[in-house]
């Protein structure tokens, strides 16, 4: 498991268990209840007799803290069967009711749960918002699930705020990373689609250049793998209907 490389300050909390036993396949956000920086989250998280920690923080500024690496365990949301398997997510916020965040906080939240779900070989990010259908999910291999600390504990955790806006998150963050599983500058367009293809067979040596401009492939390729590269490549860019069948 690897870390982000948004952070920009680190402070690693002895309150963890290492490793954590399960993969990652949630994530958990919270709200410190303070308007503090990456460095005060990491004060907080320092002393053992504090017995709680998080894997990230995000200070009111946007600015991205580390106390806690993704490998292991984070003591967060009052449940280890969540923290075993959640990235968890402490991000600054007002002292009362709703708990509102900073827009800049906010901006870095969203491209933290976009990079730990893309490092993590995940496509989608979701939102139930209800505990027993969320804990009773089995994520598919390229899931993540958002749950909160107010399931496992009395607390107001994630604060209205941030708690009314997981749906958004989830969205915004699937819209991310479907826009970067697709070949940059392609969109739907199939000619953009494939000259982006045959650029990528050119980088890797997967096609061969006769030094006239024209490519074959490098290695002899039976039909039934060409078939299948141009039926992945049409599904993908919603075009298998658009072909009219041979009369």
């Amino acid at each position: 498991m690897s870390n982000s490389n948004l952070v920009s300050y680190t402070r690693i909390s002895p309150n963890k268990n290492s490793p954590r036993n399960h993969d990652i396949d949630r994530i958990s956000i919270h709200c410190v209840v303070g308007q503090c920086t990456v460095e005060r989250i990491g004060e907080i998280f320092a002393p053992e007799s504090r017995e709680a920690s998080s894997n990230y923080g995000i200070g009111l500024d946007g600015r991205i803290g580390m106390y806690v690496e993704e490998k292991d365990r984070s003591w967060c949301t009052s449940s280890g069967a969540n923290d075993h398997r959640a990235v968890t997510i402490e991000v600054a916020s007002d002292t009362a009711h709703p708990y509102a965040v900073k827009a800049a906080a906010f901006s870095a939240l969203l491209d933290l749960c976009t990079d730990i779900c893309k490092r993590n070989g995940k496509k989608r990010l979701l939102w139930f918002g209800d505990k027993e259908k969320t804990l009773a999910y089995t994520p598919k291999a390229d899931e993540m699930v958002l749950t909160v600390h107010r399931w496992f504990a009395n607390k107001a955790c994630p604060g209205e705020y941030l708690y009314s806006r997981h749906g958004e998150i989830a969205a915004e963050v699937t819209k991310r990373l479907a826009a970067e599983d697709k070949p940059a500058g392609t969109g739907d367009n199939p000619s953009a689609w494939a000259k982006a293809a045959t650029e990528y067979c050119k980088r890797k040596g997967i096609f061969a250049g006769d030094g006239a401009g024209n490519f074959d492939w490098q290695k002899p390729i039976t039909r039934e793998q060409v078939a299948a590269v141009l039926y992945r490549t049409l599904e993908r860019a919603g075009l298998l209907e658009a072909l009219p069948d041979k009369k």
